[in-house]
């Protein structure tokens, strides 16, 4: 199980430097907020999170 659990961190946080890597500091943001509003079940900050990294992929400057 702890070995599972150290899979799951590391994994969690090469995502989350992808992110920072690609999107930069408001794609953090948004998967901050995604990730916070469904852990929480707030439909509102899910909803926040997910505008954000949608509008980051869809951008002009992509």
């Amino acid at each position: 199980m702890p070995l599972l659990a150290l899979v799951l961190a590391v994994f969690a946080l090469g995502f989350e430097q992808l992110i920072q890597w690609q999107f930069g500091a408001m794609g953090v943001v948004g998967l901050a907020m995604l990730t916070i509003g469904v852990k929480a079940r707030n439909a509102t900050c899910t909803a926040i999170g997910s505008i954000i990294l949608l509008m980051l992929l869809t951008g002009p400057g992509q």
